[in-house]
């Protein structure tokens, strides 16, 4: 499997965990007892879902202006 296509697998995967944090956050809230951990759990698949969707979304420009200049040399 290439790099490009494990980071947008990562990308799916992390987006599920994302939401499982999500959810268990909300459930933590609604018994009323505030678990810090569970908040800040979110952020972890949070940071690294910005990261991949980061490149995700430069990879386009990048491949496009990389195949212009291979194509003046």
């Amino acid at each position: 499997m290439n790099w490009n296509k494990w980071i947008r697998q990562a990308h799916r995967w992390l987006s599920m965990a994302f939401t499982a944090c999500v959810i268990a956050n909300f459930a933590v809230i609604g018994r009323g007892d505030i678990a810090l951990y569970v908040g800040f759990a979110t952020l972890v698949p949070l940071a690294l879902l910005l990261l991949s969707g980061i490149y995700l979304f430069a990879l386009p420009y990048v491949t496009r202006r990389r195949g212009a200049v291979l194509e003046r040399t």
